[in-house]
């Protein structure tokens, strides 16, 4: 066969995957017509529908999802028919690159006030998803531990949560979600070793209560310590399993994480060593799981402050989101 001949028929065969690569779609997210001054506009519209109990205040897509305690309702159904108002604790941060919206702070039911964490994806500039966890005191059979957290009003604002970082001590969006990755590995049968870092002045709180550095609570040899004192005695062994992590919102400007996920209790183990060898016997006897949203402020690379609103649900349940 003649070489123009051949050339030709190469040619024709290469055009159509040449056709095909310049019509390629660009790897990456499509940029978000919505920055931080319109995505927190679009929570305020949220919560003021929510106040008002009126989804008809709010702009939806129409596919939108939304999910309350990780049970898909559709909207207008749960919180927003028993609702009373908001506390005054009002934590917002944004994904400015992905559209999403972070809400920790306090819902009114009457006269019960319950942690609150809320997650919203934006598209077009109206709501896509919803995704909420309210730690009611009712349905928390003693899950917080010693007295209530409400009645002595531990909501409230956090610095450093609310602090932009400076560029020196930013780290990229995937750095961050290692990051608070390697937590979720540290607390996953916890054995003393970390895998991940921490700032010296971290602190956690869960569901309105501290749970390091303090004192005159039962299990105080535990609280007392700091994040990182605690995971190095291998005190949370008990939990099994850190399930279906997400890392939907990344914060870079505030240097913050916002991830969901499960801690699994089979609640078999027994008696278990610390890792200064004490001896000690888990108090976690059946099985269930913990659904949360979890907060982590990532300074220098290194864990500075954790928020947890995180209730009881059945052991292994699924997540709605991973369908």
């Amino acid at each position: 066969m003649h070489k123009k001949t051949i050339a030709a028929l190469l040619l024709i065969l290469l055009l159509p995957h040449a056709g095909q690569a310049a019509v390629a779609k660009p790897v990456g997210n499509p940029l978000i017509d919505c920055d931080r001054q319109c995505l927190y506009g679009v929570l305020d519209q949220y919560l003021d529908a929510l106040v008002r109990k009126d989804p008809a205040k709010a702009a939806w897509t129409k596919d939108v999802r939304f999910t309350e305690n990780n049970v898909e309702l559709m909207i207008g159904d749960g919180l927003w028919g028993t609702i009373t108002g908001l506390g005054d604790y009002k934590l917002k941060f944004a994904d400015t690159a992905r559209g999403q919206i972070g809400f920790f702070g306090v819902v009114q039911e009457t006269k019960d006030s319950s942690a609150f964490a809320l997650r919203i994806k934006v598209k077009d500039r109206k709501i896509a998803e919803v995704e909420t966890v309210v730690f009611r005191l009712a349905d928390a059979a003693g899950i917080a531990g010693g007295e209530s957290p409400f009645i002595h009003g531990k909501f409230v604002d956090k610095p450093i949560l609310l602090q932009n970082l400076e560029p020196q001590e930013r780290r990229p969006r995937e750095r961050m979600i290692s990051v608070a990755d390697g937590y979720f590995d540290t607390l996953q049968l916890n054995d003393g070793t970390l895998f991940t870092q921490f700032d010296d002045e971290c602190n956690r709180v869960e569901n309105g209560l501290q749970s390091t550095n303090v004192t005159g609570m039962q299990l105080t040899k535990v609280a007392s310590k700091g994040c990182a004192e605690q995971f190095k005695m291998g005190y949370y062994r008990f939990d099994d399993r850190l399930r279906a992590r997400r890392f939907e919102l990344v914060d870079e400007e505030r240097g913050l994480v916002l991830a969901s996920g499960f801690i699994d209790h089979a609640g078999t183990l027994g008696a278990y060593k610390l890792a200064d060898g004490t001896t000690v016997e888990s108090n976690i006897k059946r099985p269930h799981s913990f659904y949360l949203m979890e907060l982590f402020k990532i300074k220098n690379g290194k864990i500075r402050q954790v928020e947890a609103v995180f209730i009881t649900v059945p052991y292994r349940m699924p997540s709605p989101w991973d369908q």
